[in-house]
């Protein structure tokens, strides 16, 4: 039983609310993004996930029930039909899947960016989790490297139900953390010297990645506020493009629902592979996420261009090293045959113990408690930044994911600035780090901060000591 949630429910412009929603909830249904015998959100969670009344989602989900899409367990709540009305039934073969530290305090200071809280993480849920798995003798030969397919089989719904990534298990491929993913991605679709356009600034990781296997890199703007400079896009071409499309690292910019499907359009016409990866889509804070472009590109049958990346690092904690990669049907076999060659299977009791912990609900569950608690604190950081910095700081990132961004024009430098915070032992990153060095454009300085490791009680505080380090 899997639990579902709002994930990117989008509602109709027609009809009451009350209709709204119930078409939404069953386009998810007989488009199988919602799986059979799913747990919906409670109608308290759901209205206040939505901004609804309570009653509109209590009206909608009664509808379902006597239309057949959904069923009422007393003392339980609300599932997924698991015989759909035969109508809506939809014409497809089902495959035949199988169900069901060492401290380093220079790594793990506050505001250093892509770290977690590891303080909120449910760790005796997750040893319990580990312990069940760690007798199986069959989990201890060797795997297919693909990953086991009871995780595949898991990720298919999660992803699904939270960001209309249209796949199923055999299109999935476990890998080590996301960087692999994206290795994986580049190996099956470039060949040497190819040109792949990539944000500018962007991921240094994905950058390194290009760079050691031989393909260009095409530098595309990303400005603060506006984001990616489409037009840039649409004019050029190239073999592939990389995007961080729901939270643009480090910048903090999203593409809307239009930009997305111009960007699909073009990967069309020009026959090329757009790879995304949905980094920070989970940590949503002042809007709906949007739709997967992977998703939207599904729903126009286009997705045979796209190839979707993500990893459990934020969601979980970095050490898991695990991650995932979506790719169309044709590359499949490509990308099992390059994983194999180069790192063989994946360790298969921690895949064990992510099925478990995803098919019993506690992922959903703890990324619902992130979300509220990484939302508080990206607010105590707004305030202290506020209250310190004033105007000598411009917050130039969008309210999402576990990092904010920062702008100024005169005054310190942000390598100054980092040196200075690193005396008083907290670790920001200058924007200059993300930067292609060939391609420096900025007239301005900034910093990139993180929020997901800074204790609650000390933001104030060390937010207090880094404007000092800044004004000196």
């Amino acid at each position: 039983m899997l639990l579902m949630e709002a994930g990117d429910l989008q509602l109709t412009a027609s009809g009451s609310r009350t209709e709204q929603l119930f078409h939404a909830i069953r386009h998810k249904i007989v488009s199988q993004l919602w799986p059979l015998n799913g747990k919906l959100p409670s109608t308290r969670q759901l209205a206040q996930e939505l901004n609804m009344s309570r009653n509109t989602v209590i009206a909608a989900y009664e509808q379902l029930v006597a239309e057949g899409y959904i069923e009422s367990r007393q003392g339980s709540g609300f599932y997924v039909a698991v015989a759909l009305p035969e109508q809506f039934v939809p014409d497809v073969v089902i495959k035949d899947v199988q169900t069901k530290a060492m401290k380093e305090p220079h790594l793990q200071r506050a505001f250093r960016p892509g770290v977690g809280d590891f303080e909120a993480f449910p760790y005796r849920l997750w040893q319990s989790m580990l312990q069940r798995h760690s007798s199986r003798r069959i989990l201890m030969g060797s795997h297919d490297p693909q990953g086991l397919p009871e995780l595949r089989h898991a990720l298919s719904d999660y992803l699904a139900s939270s960001r209309s990534v249209s796949c199923d298990p055999s299109r999935i491929i476990i890998t080590s953390g996301a960087q692999q993913a994206l290795a994986l991605a580049l190996l099956a679709t470039l060949s040497s010297g190819d040109d792949i356009m990539m944000e500018q600034p962007g991921y240094t990781q994905m950058r390194a990645i290009i760079n050691t296997l031989g393909y260009r890199i095409k530098p595309v703007p990303v400005r603060p506020i506006s984001g990616l400079d489409l037009d840039h896009v649409l004019k050029q071409q190239a073999r592939a493009l990389y995007l961080t499309p729901s939270n643009q690292y480090p910048m903090g910019t999203t593409l809307n629902t239009e930009q997305r499907l111009a960007l699909i359009q073009w990967a069309q016409t020009n026959k090329s592979w757009i790879i995304e990866d949905d980094y920070d889509s989970e940590f949503q804070f002042a809007h709906r996420p949007y739709t997967s472009m992977q998703g939207l590109a599904a729903k126009i049958g286009l997705d045979q261009h796209l190839l979707y990346v993500g990893s459990f690092s934020k969601i979980l904690f970095n050490g898991l090293r695990l991650g995932y990669l979506v790719v169309p049907s044709k590359l499949v076999d490509k990308c099992v045959m390059l994983k194999n060659v180069l790192t063989g299977d994946t360790p298969a009791h921690s895949q064990a113990a992510l099925a478990d912990f995803m098919m019993e609900g506690h992922l959903l569950r703890h990324i619902r408690k992130m979300r509220r608690h990484y939302q508080t604190k990206r607010e105590l950081m707004v305030e202290a930044l506020h209250r310190y910095l004033g105007d000598k700081v411009d917050i130039i990132s969008q309210a999402a994911g576990l990092h904010i961004t920062l702008r100024w024009q005169t005054g310190i430098t942000e390598q100054q600035w980092v040196e200075a915070a690193q005396k008083e032992q907290l670790m920001i990153r200058a924007m200059s780090y993300y930067d292609e060095a060939n391609f420096a454009t900025r007239g301005w300085h900034g910093v990139v901060l993180g929020f997901g490791n800074a204790p609650l009680e000390k933001i104030d505080e060390d937010i207090r000591r880094l404007a000092k380090a800044f004004v000196g």
